[in-house]
């Protein structure tokens, strides 16, 4: 931002998280920008409504509205009950999500909003909806917002309160200026952000196509081959073992104490269920259950080495969690364990089964009842093991070990170049809206 240049003159303005502004804008509370508004659904909508819904988990201030979730009003949250129209914004009021600010355009003008969102309709005599948006967006209005919420394991700032909080406003003039430079310049950063997104799933894809060819063909590509008589592996080398999980692994599965048994809780035993298996590697989970649980309630004890595998649950719809236990710990009812025998690797099977997961997503998960989805043991044990002679397989796996540390590395410096962007974006918006910067000349 060294190229713009700040205003002639300025002034102190009175409010200590402001500081200093040009001498020519005025101060005033948000309420003399914009109305809270408060429209709500009415009371009588009908059960089976169904509602775009838009959570404040779905909101964020560089992207915008990122998700909607289409649901029956019957099934969608108490809190589902904002409405808004476009050109309003909507920020969030809770300080878990105080990013959480967009611009309601008409694509998401029908939608239905969280109540954890005050919706700001601008005042069009006072402020242009474009800026009001940048204004949202400025990290000391954010601040200000963290400043004034109350509460301790909920901490908030109720509606009123919010808009009472003093804006800076420059003449109508230079709003539609700023904007259009703001408007310009994050579209630019934003293009160059989805770049490197893209980048980063291209480095990914590599990294995996690198991961499939090693597990499946080997590392000599001047091995004899042969088929392997499964179409999505094809072939593989000559001397190979190809057999089944059913031959090569003790498969077991979980179950949940009794939830209203608080002895069988808050232990130090790692109960694993799908919302843990967001690694490839299983050192703790988010919940844990007693001594007491396992004796009491007949729980396995899984040991280090045990292959996780999800198959009960929606993720199934898109995605098939593999991961390897690397401490002693128990599992729920949708998940199972398999114990590779001495002829495979354990982290060794877990690439054979990710590279596995286009097949069983697309052709070995079934839906159950209430829609879930399900990966049955008869199916799933008939998946192949690939078995490479163990010194092989101990080859393989230091080979991928170096390339999964190099793309690591590479994904690293993209996405610290990706946080670098967005904090230079923060950094633009809120110097532009408080006029740190003067851009009249560059719009």
């Amino acid at each position: 931002m060294s190229h713009y240049k700040p205003y002639p003159a300025y002034r102190d303005s009175g409010v200590e998280w402001v500081g200093r502004v040009p001498d020519h804008w005025e101060i005033k509370p948000i309420c003399r920008l914009a109305s809270c508004n408060d429209d709500s659904l009415p009371e009588n909508v009908h059960p089976d409504q169904v509602l775009r819904y838009v959570d404040i988990s779905s909101v964020n201030h560089t992207d915008g509205i990122t998700d909607v979730a289409e649901m029956r009003f019957a099934d969608a949250p108490s809190r589902a009950r904002r409405k808004a129209k476009a050109g309003d914004v909507v920020i969030s009021t809770v300080r878990t999500y105080l990013k959480a600010v967009a611009a309601v355009t008409e694509t998401h003008a029908d939608c239905t909003y969280s109540t954890g969102f005050a919706v700001l309709r601008p005042r069009l005599s006072e402020v242009e909806s474009p800026f009001l948006k940048w204004l949202a967006l400025n990290d000391l209005v954010i601040q200000a917002i963290e400043a004034h919420s109350e509460g301790l394991s909920y901490p908030a700032i109720n509606a009123p309160e919010l808009v009472k909080l003093k804006a800076v406003v420059p003449p109508r003039t230079e709003q539609t200026a700023i904007s259009a430079v703001l408007d310009r310049e994050t579209a630019r950063i934003d293009a160059l952000i989805t770049k490197k997104t893209r980048f980063i799933e291209l480095l990914k894809e590599k990294r995996q196509a690198l991961i499939t060819h090693a597990v499946t063909k080997g590392l000599d590509p001047n091995v004899k081959m042969k088929d392997s008589g499964v179409e999505w592996i094809g072939e593989v080398p000559e001397h190979w073992e190809i057999s089944k999980l059913a031959y090569t692994t003790r498969e077991a599965g979980g179950k949940t104490p009794d939830t209203k048994n608080q002895a069988y809780w808050d232990g130090n035993v790692p109960w694993v269920s799908p919302k843990d298996m967001k690694q490839s590697e299983i050192v703790d989970a988010i919940d844990k259950i007693s001594d007491a649980a396992v004796s009491d309630c007949g729980m396995k004890l899984f040991e280090p080495g045990t292959i996780l595998a999800v198959v009960r649950g929606m993720i199934l719809a898109h995605s098939f969690p593999v991961a390897e236990l690397k401490v002693p710990a128990t599992i729920n009812q949708d998940m199972k364990a398999l114990e590779p025998d001495k002829r495979i690797r354990p982290n060794y099977l877990r690439l054979i089964l990710e590279t596995a997961k286009d097949y069983v997503v697309s052709v070995l998960v079934a839906e159950a009842a209430h829609g879930t989805r399900v990966l049955r043991t008869d199916v799933w044990r008939q998946l192949p093991a690939l078995l490479p002679p163990v010194d092989e397989q101990d080859l393989i796996l230091a080979e991928l070990d170096r390339v999964i540390t190099m793309y690591a590395k590479l994904v690293q410096k993209v996405e610290c170049s990706i946080a670098l962007l967005k904090e230079r974006r923060s950094a633009l918006i809120t110097a532009a809206v408080t006029g740190q910067i003067d851009l009249r000349e560059a719009a």
